[in-house]
């Protein structure tokens, strides 16, 4: 028989795969067009019978051209504010939540991808939530009136979903993990500082997050006013909601089109005059997330963090032609780095790109993964720290250790679909199942297998193969940058 589950909205009929119960598609809000267009998430209208959720949903309005290396399906529909569940039993009680928020720099992505299904966590005891929320000008350019953060709103909505209705699915409410990698990881954190998220979580997983500092809201609102100023109406919700997504998107991109080459970091600079992300807009983001932690003022929760070692080295390395001195000095400039930052790079890599790319790695992932490892420490959270140094072979070792390539090791599904293409023939499996089994318990229990960090010269768990345990290997980097 197919599994079923009774929701405040209805009931849904989902489908067995492989053991595990699978509800997809489940809306966790009404669809936000027309007159909920650029409004906050309100929930789902009931529906009478039974609804089936056997199909993946709607994934967000989102550019065409934005595939990755991360298999990302495109599903249309205006119902994008959906979850998929899976459970090992609707029967069960109180096992654990772990909820996933995909990345994409907050313009790209969905739930509907082959790496995020989640099928493993449900195996070993967990229920898995994943979700979509909006992404780009509609989730995270504010109008003048309509709230700042929208796409931050969606994340709540669907966690106080979760709050509501994870029973049902034999999960408990009270212990619920948020979890998510880059702009997944990032958003993971700054709920700790959105007052309207308390009580919904009870630990966090923050992979390759980067920076949680965070802008004030006025950049965003100028971005805003500037993409008016391009499509000839006032930031309005009434104005935009006349253009589709889609024409919203590209007049957004056309803002940056006349911008200079930035050179060989240009990779890293999203669409338009800025990338998308969370605001602190002293309501829905009280302040910088970071800030909170190390006040003690966010919200109570125990913490999981860390990055891959070469996050972003291969865009600097797949950047075709020679990389003139010049060129090179102006990019280390650009960076932050001076005199003694390019000694010690240039001490253990070779100049150019490799230098460059480590150095764009570590000031937008590594450090500022230790520093906010450091702030939990120091304000007595619970926090434990790895790093993902395993070197993927694809592309003749270009992507290395980079960015998205531990994603299929925490999700312990190496078969899916596009790995091979990241991790090469032969990824390891013991990898896969050392690093699923850490993220499964530490959903579980907070505990993912080794000692918390605890603060300068604290342990961090190295996932390599073989890996094992290393003391605050990022110690000389955050004294270099300032930053411990």
């Amino acid at each position: 028989m197919d599994p079923q589950a009774v929701t405040t909205s209805g009931r849904v009929r989902g489908r067995w795969s492989g053991g595990v119960a699978e509800f997809l598609g489940v809306p966790y809000a009404a669809p936000p067009v027309g007159a909920l267009r650029f409004a906050p998430p309100v929930p789902p209208p009931r529906w009478d019978g039974v609804r089936s959720c056997r199909t993946c949903g709607p994934t967000a309005p989102q550019p065409q051209d934005g595939a990755g290396d991360v298999p990302e399906p495109l599903v249309e529909g205006d119902g994008f504010l959906n979850l998929n569940v899976r459970t090992p039993d609707p029967g069960a009680a109180g096992l654990p939540v772990l909820v996933w928020i995909h990345g994409g720099a907050f313009n790209m992505g969905g739930n509907a991808g082959p790496w995020y299904r989640g099928a493993s966590f449900a195996r070993d005891g967990l229920v898995f939530v994943a979700i979509n929320y909006r992404l780009g000008v509609e989730g995270f350019l504010p109008l003048d009136d309509a709230p700042a953060n929208l796409g931050v709103l969606d994340w709540i909505r669907a966690l106080t979903w979760v709050h509501d209705n994870i029973a049902a699915f034999g999960g408990d409410p009270g212990d619920v993990t948020v979890g998510g990698q880059s702009a997944g990881g990032q958003a993971s954190v700054t709920l700790l500082a959105a007052p309207a998220a308390a009580g919904l979580l009870h630990r966090v997983i923050d992979m390759s997050g980067g920076s949680v500092t965070w802008e004030p809201v006025e950049p965003a609102r100028e971005a805003a006013r500037a993409l008016a100023r391009r499509l000839g109406a006032p930031p309005t919700r009434e104005a935009f909601s006349a253009f589709t997504p889609a024409e919203l998107a590209a007049a957004y991109r056309s803002l940056g089109s006349g911008e200079p080459d930035p050179g060989p970091l240009g990779a890293v600079f999203g669409p338009g005059p800025k990338g998308f992300n969370p605001v602190n807009d002293g309501e829905i983001v009280a302040r910088s997330p970071y800030d909170m932690i190390r006040d003690g003022s966010a919200h109570p929760a125990a913490l999981l963090v860390g990055t891959t070692r070469e996050e972003f080295n291969a865009l600097v390395r797949s950047r075709p032609g020679p990389l003139g001195e010049r060129e090179y000095g102006d990019a280390l400039r650009a960076l932050g780095a001076g005199p003694d930052a390019r000694r010690f790079y240039e001490e253990r890599l070779p100049a150019g790109p490799e230098v460059l790319g480590q150095i764009l790695t570590d000031r937008l992932f590594r450090v500022p993964a230790l520093r906010l490892a450091r702030a939990c420490a120091a304000a007595g959270r619970s926090v434990h720290a790895y790093e993902f140094r395993w070197r993927s072979p694809a592309r003749g070792g270009a992507v290395g250790a980079g960015h998205c390539v531990d994603l299929p090791f925490v999700f312990d599904d190496l078969d899916a679909e596009g790995v091979e293409r990241v991790c090469g023939p032969a990824p390891p499996p013991g990898l896969a199942r050392a690093m699923h089994a850490a993220w499964t318990g530490f959903a579980a229990t907070g505990d993912p297998g080794w000692p918390p960090y605890g603060g300068p010269g604290g342990p961090v768990r190295v996932f390599d193969d073989p890996g094992g345990v290393a003391c605050d290997p990022l110690a000389a980097e955050g004294r270099l940058w300032r930053e411990s």
